[in-house]
């Protein structure tokens, strides 16, 4: 039988993934981490099952984080005085004037503040909350309800979002010609919260369509139909089911159905889970499956996804066609203010540049106007980006299109993407 020593090994890294998915302060992180492994030791004897190691561990990690947040709730009556400045101007209303938050909800009574501060700022699921505060669930809706409507009330701005249904529009067969021209004007900061990749916002009611463009010859090669369908929970983790229906515009090839779960935070947009169909069985891979899920899915330190609140950083500094950056992991940072001319319409947008985040030898550029949609994304592939399949470097198999010299190394554009958003 494998001893203790051994199994935590072969699981610890799933348990920091979870416990750190949980908890933003990475010395709370470190403190209930030590709780899980003293108390996973100590009751070692009683698991009957060793097959069942990894499932009891996080069970006792899930319970040392509800201890976590029930200790926190218990010490802040009052828990919204506790929270910095910065956090509650990137709150889930979107506010960034941060004196008329505080202004606002110095007005709502302490239980208003309570449920306000475990629900958005904790991000705790209501049933998490119920227990915590040892209240029915009913009272935990119907209290989250009154505060929420509470603080709209007494909040001086208001939304012009319409809300119902959003209609798809048809992409075009061919990309539009477009124009992309460096402005003089500094670039702005964004909230940028779309799923890296896929361009659409986890949120609820959200529906996006985008298309996949071949360059030089500008036709679509792929439509992607995609919508957020309902919440969903991976391992404790509260997020939303998104689908996407890829229709290749060749006949020859299949439509596939893609669902995936993804989380979006006040500081961060991630993925918890994808569904792969292995034959005639549905295989779910979440983010403590590891290899299996974070190369092609995993993001940031910890997995902790791609940033929302975009500022540049002088990480990335553009040139011209001439790219240069540090030499780190994650890097992604806006280079420089451009106007984008596209489908007879004029956008004024930051230009994102990504370097091999989320796949080695690959950059893209990704315009964003002020509202953090994305208005153009390019993609670029390293001259020897995937030989051995191709057999041909990229200024081989692809003379005529744009290059990019990043850190001393040729890149190849290859395709474009565009959204129903700029139609």
């Amino acid at each position: 039988m494998d001893s203790f020593e051994d199994l935590l090994e072969k699981n610890k890294s799933s348990v920091e993934r979870f416990v750190r998915f949980r908890l933003s302060e990475k010395a709370d992180t470190d403190d209930v981490l030590q709780e899980v492994y003293l108390t996973a030791y100590q009751k070692f004897g009683q698991l009957k099952n060793t097959n069942s190691f990894k499932a009891w561990i996080i069970s006792i990690a899930r319970n040392k984080c509800n201890d976590y947040f029930r200790e926190k709730a218990s010490q802040l009556e009052i828990p919204i005085d506790g929270i910095t400045e910065n956090e509650l101007s990137y709150s889930r209303y979107g506010v960034s004037e941060t004196t008329n938050v505080s202004e606002t909800l110095s007005l709502l009574g302490d239980k208003d503040k309570q449920i306000l501060y475990l629900y958005f700022w904790r991000e705790l699921p209501q049933s998490e909350i119920a227990k915590l505060l040892n209240i029915p669930l009913g009272t935990v809706k119907s209290r989250l309800y009154n505060a929420k409507k509470n603080f709209k009330n007494k909040y001086p701005y208001r939304s012009n979002t319409l809300k119902g249904v959003i209609e798809m529009k048809k992409l075009p067969e061919f990309l539009p010609e477009y124009k992309i021209e460096l402005s003089s004007k500094e670039p702005f900061s964004v909230k940028w919260e779309e799923l890296m990749g896929w361009f659409l916002v986890p949120k609820l009611g959200e529906k996006l369509t985008w298309g996949m463009y071949d360059i030089p010859s500008r036709k679509c090669d792929r439509i992607y139909d995609m919508k957020v369908t309902g919440k969903a929970m991976v391992h404790g983790i509260e997020g939303v089911e998104l689908t996407a229906r890829e229709t290749p515009c060749s006949s020859e090839e299949k439509v596939i159905d893609r669902t995936f779960v993804a989380q979006l935070t006040d500081t961060h947009c991630r993925y918890l889970a994808t569904l792969r169909n292995d034959g005639d069985v549905k295989n779910y891979i979440t983010f403590l499956d590891g290899d299996a899920f974070l190369p092609n899915w995993g993001f940031g330190e910890n997995n902790c996804g791609n940033e929302t609140n975009l500022s540049p950083k002088g990480e990335i500094k553009r040139n011209g066609d001439v790219i240069t950056s540090l030499d780190k992991d994650f890097l992604l940072d806006i280079v420089g203010r451009y106007t984008v001319i596209i489908n007879g319409k004029s956008f004024d947008t930051v230009c994102v540049m990504d370097i091999e985040t989320y796949n080695g030898g690959v950059v893209s550029e990704q315009f964003l106007d002020k509202n953090g949609k994305t208005i153009l994304w390019r993609r670029f592939n390293r001259n020897d980006w995937a030989i051995d399949r191709y057999k041909k470097k990229w200024t081989e198999l692809l003379p005529e299109n744009e290059r990019l010299t990043v850190n001393g190394e040729t890149y190849v554009h290859w395709y474009d993407c565009i959204t129903d958003y700029i139609l």
